[in-house]
């Protein structure tokens, strides 16, 4: 059985308010939403004052972040699945705390939505977990999914809200930080270099952290995500689904192996490393360039680094029609003239070298695949037919490999990019996942267990200039 859906284009405004959002352009909220935001809780502990890049994506979204510290964290350690879970309360076992390298406590940055729903401990039982993508944050995720928001026209309409696809009048929605970039701890806080090479369990534990003992969260109903955030989605479900702690996962464009088991993936990340590398400025310093002034940074290898992730990122249909000026500013030039390079430089501008360098380095050392047998969620798994990075077959693998999955595709020129509007695409499917309500089946999947439902939009859809 297939799914289709309508072709929804792209209005030129959109495809600009689309770009502006995934680069980190300051954009305004508009509409009062405020009331639907957790307000009250103070911030914990905030970014330092001096940090070299900025605490969120989107810096007009920025009052509605907050914050909470975790004393004694433990970055970089072996996670053992098959100890108490309690042996890893505070990270991996032979991991290093920030504390004992002279910086702040681990930090952790998060947006609150929705409607809470209490047992009779005073517990939330009703959360639903957003994890962020690759390059963004928690207001990221918000401007595109978030109803009354500027980004809401690159997901194809508002995902989260009142009467939505999540439903804030059903669910209380956490839009999470990962740990490494914005405003969670990174390594241009201060350490750079000397910060912990981390992994995609120290992303979840850290939030599992927050959300138990900050937030007061006793049950997580669905953890999804789009890209890296569908990673972090099968992760949650691999450490905190055995105990019921998460309900059901719901990974829409993600991987369960980033390293030699998926060459691709591997691929991707080996030149996006390469890049960093090749900058003048991080050979030099081998990376530890900040006794340098701000503008000495290598901006240029993050540039280049863009530009490889960019040129791969679409379909080749959809880079053979393009005009090459349009083109030409997404490729990297060394000594750029005109529009060379144009759609990264200003971006690079809000980021550090270093931070995406220890992003990368953890996707080098991922894979689950040997553990997704311990998933007990409820699991939907939603790919991109026509993903160029994360390769669908991967994903179908993975399904087939969690008791009960089900699985839902649909192609689309945009290609990865179109993880974001997959909520509106398949919308019955996903939203009966979410709300849990069916009986044997998902509606729009053909078969129980490993289901398969696809579409096909029209290759004018691309929008222009975006970024992983």
């Amino acid at each position: 059985m297939k799914i289709t859906h309508a072709n929804t284009r792209l209005s030129g405004s959109a495809m600009i308010l689309a770009l502006a959002a995934i680069l980190g352009a300051t954009l305004a909220a508009p509409g009062t939403i405020l009331a639907a935001v957790e307000g009250t809780t103070p911030r914990t502990t905030e970014p330092p004052a001096d940090a070299l890049t900025p605490s969120s994506g989107v810096m007009a979204l920025d009052h509605l972040k907050r914050y909470y510290a975790i004393p004694n964290f433990r970055l970089g350690g072996r996670y053992d699945l098959d100890a108490d879970p309690a042996s890893w309360h505070d990270g991996g076992t032979g991991g290093t705390t920030l504390e004992s390298l002279g910086a702040d406590p681990l930090r952790v940055a998060y947006i609150a939505v929705g409607t809470p729903r209490h047992n009779d401990a005073g517990e939330i039982i009703n959360a639903v977990v957003i994890n962020t993508f690759y390059s963004g944050d928690a207001t990221n995720m918000y401007n595109f999914w978030y109803e009354g928001q500027a980004g809401n026209d690159f997901s194809g309409g508002a995902i989260v809200g009142p009467g939505r696809v999540i439903d804030t009048d059903r669910h209380y929605v956490v839009f999470l930080d990962a740990l490494g970039l914005w405003g969670a701890s990174k390594p241009s806080d201060g350490l750079g270099r000397k910060f912990p090479a981390y992994s995609y369990f120290d992303m979840v534990q850290a939030n599992y952290r927050l959300l138990r003992e900050h937030l007061n969260i006793a049950q997580v109903e669905v953890v999804t995500g789009v890209s890296m955030g569908a990673t972090q989605a099968w992760v949650w479900g691999v450490m905190h689904s055995p105990s019921g702690y998460v309900s059901a996962i719901l990974p829409i464009g993600g991987t369960t192996a980033s390293d030699g088991d998926d060459p691709v993936g591997a691929w991707t990340f080996l030149l996006a490393q390469a890049a960093l590398e090749s900058d003048p400025v991080w050979r030099e310093t081998d990376g530890d360039y900040y006794h340098l002034p701000v503008d000495q940074h290598p901006r240029q290898g993050l540039q280049f680094m863009w530009s490889r992730l960019q040129l791969t990122g679409f379909t080749f249909q959809v880079r053979t029609a393009q005009p090459w000026a349009e083109v030409e500013r997404e490729v990297f030039h060394w000594e750029p003239e005109g529009h060379q390079t144009a759609a990264f430089i200003a971006r690079t501008q809000n980021e550090d070298a270093v931070d995406f360098w220890y992003r990368n380095d953890a996707g080098f050392r991922y894979n689950i695949n040997d553990e997704l047998g311990r998933i007990q969620a409820r699991t939907l798994v939603v790919h991109i037919d026509t993903d160029k990075w994360l390769l669908p077959d991967n994903a179908r693998k993975a399904a087939a490999a969690v008791d009960g999955a089900d699985f839902a595709s649909f192609a689309d020129p945009t290609a990865h990019y179109a993880v974001f509007r997959a909520p509106n695409v398949l919308k019955e499917t996903i939203g009966a996942f979410i709300d849990d309500r069916f009986t044997t089946r998902l509606p729009g999947i053909a078969d129980a267990g490993v289901g398969a439902a696809s579409g096909q939009a029209g290759a004018e859809e691309r929008p222009a200039g975006l970024s992983k």
